[in-house]
Parts: C-alpha cells; sequence; structure tokens
C-alpha cells in the first residue's frame, strides 16, 4: 500500500509539471533595398498565406489590409497587431501551432515587418515551444515563407546577405569574397563551409546535404561549399590549420579572422561524414548551433521586437486616439485595461526569456568547465606517461623531425609539443608567412621552451635568466619589453624571451620568442614570435 500511494503521488508530480515556454531561435535582418509600401504588403502577404496553412480555415479580411486582428480556432490561433504612430510602421503576428505528434507540444512563431523612426525596414522572427517535457531535443528549422520572402526583396544580416540557395563557390575571385565576408567584423551570423573532397568521384559536392542545411537555417547561418580545387586557394589566404578541405566541413563564428584560434571555429573531419548518419548527425549539430547562437547574438527589443511588445505600443496608440478623439469614459477603461493586460503578458514574457538566457549562458559555462576538465585530464595523462618514458631511459623527443619551412610549421608545433606548449592566435599568425630565414632554428628553440624551461619551471632547479640555449641563442628577461596578454580567458605576462645574439634589426636574422607561464595548464605559452616586438621601449 505505501509503494502504491509513493507510486501515485509521484505519478502527480509528473502531471503537475509546469508548461514552460523556450525560445527555439531568432531571426533579424533588414530590407536591402528600398522597399516601398506595395513590396512589404508582397511580405506580409506571404506570411499569412503560411499562417493561414497552420491554423486552417480564412483569415478574416482585417488581415489583408495589414490591420489588427484575432483569429481564434481550436488551439490554432493568429493574433495580428498594427501600428503605425510616431514614425512607426509595424505590423506583426504571433501563429499557435500545436506539434503534430507531440501531444501538448504548441509551436508559436512570431514575426515582425517594418520600421521604426528613420531606419531601414527590417523583418524579425521568433520560434517558440510551449511543452512540459523536461529536455527538449529538436532539428530547429526556420519557417518555411523565409525562402518566400527572400525572393521578393532581398535581405542583408549584418552586412552579408542572405542568399536564396547555399553558395557554389566557383572560382578564386570568389574564394577572395569569401575570405572578405569570413573576416568581415560586422559579420553576424556563423558560415558554414562544406570543402569537395578531390579522393572522391564528385570533387565539387559536399558530404553533407547542404540543400536540407540552407533550408533549415536560412537567416540563421551563411552556406558555401567549396570544390576540391579552390580548396588550396582558401589555403593559401587562410593557412592550413584554419582553413576546410578533404570534404570536411567548417563552422566560422562571427568575429573571425586570419589570427583566431582554430579550435574556437569547430571543423568536422571527413572521416565522421562518410556515413549517413554521420553526414546527419552534422547537420544536425549546425542546425542546432545557428539557433542556439541566433538567441544568444540577438538582442529582444533591438534586433527583434516582439509580439506583446508591438501590440502594447498599438494598445496604447489606440487608446491615446480614442482620447483625443473624445471617446466615452467606458471606452477609455476598456482600452485602458487591455493595454494594462498586454503589458503584463510582456513582463511575464520577459522574465521567461531572461530565465531562459541565464540557462544558455550556464550552459554554455558548464560546457567550458567540462571541456577544460577534460583537457586538464589529458595534460595529466601525457605528462604522466612522459615521465614513464623518461623513468625508462627514453626520450620523446630524441627522433624529432623539425620543420624544413614554415608552411607546416604550426602543424608540427601542435603535434610535437602539444600540452606542454602552445601558440597564442598572434604567434600562429607570425608563423604563416615571417622573414626570418631559418624555421629550424625557431623549432629547436621551441623544443627547449618545451622540455628544459616547461621541466624547471614544475621541478625548480635554478634560473634560466641568460641562460644559453645554443651557441648564440640565449634566454632572457624581457625588462621593459615584457607585456599582458589574453589567453584562455586570464591573463598572462609575456616577461620572458628567446633571442639570438647581436643587435641585428633584420627580420631576416633576428629571432625573438615572446613567451609566459600559464600554471593552470602548466604550458610554457608563446605570446609572439618569431619576429622583434615593436614597443615603446624597443
Amino acid at each position: 500500500m505505501e509503494n502504491d500511494s509513493e507510486s501515485r503521488m509521484m505519478s502527480r508530480v509528473r502531471l503537475a509539471r509546469p508548461v514552460r515556454e523556450q525560445e527555439i531561435l531568432r531571426i533579424a535582418a533588414s530590407f536591402q533595398d528600398e522597399i516601398g509600401d506595395a513590396k512589404l504588403a508582397e511580405v506580409r502577404n506571404e506570411i499569412l498565406i503560411w499562417a493561414q496553412h497552420r491554423v486552417g480555415g480564412q483569415l478574416p479580411d482585417e488581415a489583408w489590409h495589414g490591420h489588427s486582428f484575432e483569429h481564434l480556432s481550436g488551439g490554432r490561433t493568429a493574433l495580428a497587431a498594427a501600428l503605425s504612430a510616431s514614425g512607426s510602421n509595424l505590423w506583426s503576428m504571433r501563429v499557435d501551432d500545436p506539434d503534430k505528434h507531440i501531444a501538448g507540444r504548441v509551436w508559436t512563431t512570431e514575426v515582425t515587418i517594418g520600421h521604426r523612426d528613420s531606419q531601414k525596414p527590417k523583418i524579425g522572427i521568433r520560434l517558440i515551444a510551449s511543452t512540459k517535457e523536461r529536455d527538449l531535443n529538436i532539428e530547429p528549422h526556420v519557417p518555411g515563407f523565409m525562402q518566400q520572402i527572400i525572393r521578393i526583396s532581398p535581405l542583408l544580416a549584418g552586412s552579408v546577405e542572405l542568399r536564396k540557395e547555399h553558395w557554389n563557390v566557383s572560382s578564386e575571385e570568389e574564394v577572395d569574397w569569401l575570405v572578405s565576408e569570413l573576416v568581415d567584423p560586422l559579420r553576424q551570423r556563423p558560415y558554414f563551409v562544406a570543402s569537395g573532397d578531390e579522393r572522391a568521384l564528385d570533387k565539387t559536392a559536399a558530404l553533407v546535404d547542404v540543400n536540407q542545411l540552407h533550408r533549415a537555417t536560412i537567416g540563421l547561418a551563411h552556406i558555401a561549399v567549396v570544390p576540391a580545387e579552390l580548396t588550396y586557394a582558401l589555403t593559401r589566404r587562410l593557412g592550413r590549420e584554419l582553413s576546410v578541405y578533404h570534404g570536411a566541413v567548417r563552422t566560422y563564428m562571427p568575429g573571425f579572422d586570419e589570427n583566431s584560434d582554430p579550435f574556437e571555429h569547430r571543423l568536422f573531419l571527413s572521416n565522421s561524414l562518410e556515413s549517413a548518419d554521420g553526414a546527419d548527425r552534422c547537420v544536425r549539430s549546425l542546425r542546432q548551433l545557428s539557433a542556439r547562437e541566433s538567441i544568444l547574438r540577438c538582442r529582444l527589443g533591438h534586433d527583434v521586437l516582439t509580439f506583446g511588445s508591438v501590440r502594447t505600443a498599438a494598445l496604447g496608440a489606440e487608446r491615446t486616439r480614442q482620447s483625443d478623439s473624445g471617446a466615452s469614459a467606458i471606452d477609455l477603461l476598456a482600452a485602458t485595461q487591455k493595454q494594462n493586460e498586454a503589458l503584463e503578458e510582456e513582463l511575464r514574457d520577459a522574465r521567461g526569456w531572461q530565465q531562459q538566457f541565464s540557462e544558455l549562458h550556464k550552459e554554455a559555462e558548464d560546457r567550458a568547465a567540462a571541456a577544460e576538465a577534460q583537457a586538464r585530464g589529458y595534460r595529466a595523462r601525457v605528462f604522466f606517461l612522459q615521465e614513464q618514458i623518461s623513468r625508462r631511459g627514453g626520450n620523446i623527443d630524441e627522433s624529432i623531425e623539425f620543420p624544413e619551412s614554415w608552411e607546416h610549421f604550426v602543424e608540427w608545433c601542435e603535434k610535437q609539443l602539444a600540452g606542454r606548449l602552445v601558440l597564442t592566435p598572434t604567434a600562429r599568425n607570425g608563423a604563416k608567412k615571417p622573414e626570418f630565414h631559418d624555421p629550424v632554428m625557431a623549432a629547436r628553440c621551441l623544443v627547449w621552451l618545451a622540455t628544459v624551461c616547461r621541466d624547471r619551471r614544475i621541478s625548480g632547479g635554478g634560473s634560466l635568466s641568460d641562460y644559453y640555449v645554443e651557441d648564440g641563442i640565449k634566454n632572457a628577461l624581457c625588462g621593459g619589453d615584457s607585456f599582458e596578454f589574453s589567453f584562455q580567458g586570464q591573463q598572462i605576462r609575456a616577461d620572458w624571451h628567446i633571442k639570438n645574439g647581436g643587435n641585428t634589426r633584420d627580420p631576416s636574422r633576428c629571432l625573438r620568442i615572446y613567451y609566459g607561464w600559464d600554471d593552470q595548464s602548466q604550458q610554457i605559452v608563446v605570446a609572439d614570435f618569431p619576429a622583434h616586438r615593436v614597443t615603446d621601449a624597443s
């Protein structure tokens, strides 16, 4: 009996689980052309056609004239608010559509078009799920009317145009154009770049379904496909570690440039995409990433207006109009009450979105903490294995081969010195096409830092000030040339450097390696090299 009572109590707890609204994605874009009222009406009609399919039945005449309206039909509702006052001309609609397969799940789509003050006309879209599900595991997809709208009038997301189809890059000139979009500091959306594989029968095709990906993420991300023969041009522009080739897919996040850390721009290697399941997992991950990023990057009330805010403003404008026209006290009271109810609903929504925003940040922090913990575990394991090898008389660097050119220097460093020494983005960039003539000498110095210098840092055993790494190359304090730099969210001081002899400033012969020590990861962090760093002191 006690077990039955406990079971019934648990069932009531499950039944009492509250409905939770979770925002899935946001789209913010501006109309590229000087779009007039006729074009805006055409855009609005495409949205209404889409909404009519969702709610069933005919929408009222007010809808097709751009006015406010309400359409209630058995759980499927469509509400619209029109505002034309104080220099703003806005039309906003909210559509509720129960999920066809999951009981109790309701999809809400909000879309707002028009302009405020003297700004260019914009469109803002939100997709929201209301559900009792504890974990909402879905594959986000933008509303279908997005493709129709882009065919009516071009849209811009930040500085980049939203294309009707994914971009098939077809020339080296287009590679240059692609790179200019990747490094554009005003870009606001992730860029998914899929590469062709020269080992495949079709060397121009991506290994993932880019058509499906484009339909699902239009407005959330930009997508380009680079055929195998043009990936070499992309590599020449970005460097091997930041490029994408051999059928891989890379995500270039906003803020990317030639100095970016490649690990911040996720790479899906071709061996994980060769199976249908692997390719599907990649597309699903990209859809989820782009949707999550849209919520973090598009600001409510600024980039995207909520339906509630437009409706509240429209009700306020209507109340003002009634007051100015001498409406009765009863009518004014009713208008005030409707506006207050709208304000209360808007406040509840705002609290919900703030809670979700906090949860998203918490999830990101948890993922970062888990990744850092995993990295620490890997470093500890590597250190343990190195210790075991050393105790048995081995030397992991005994047969190391030094790079003869700068082309693959960063890749060599990551492979040979992982867990012991790391290059910052500035140092990576410095190693791309430096004037310093001797990459082998630079590599030998990095190996010394990763071994002798690092071991001394960990175990002690005397100063390395003015220590000769080899003939003519000395390790020394930076003195007045020391500086602070950012590494993995913390500030580190580069207070040491390796330098070759003489006072020459000839960049082809002058070697400088500026570095600091990270206590957390127990690594040497190279801040800048191989050229002499120009400072006030120098």
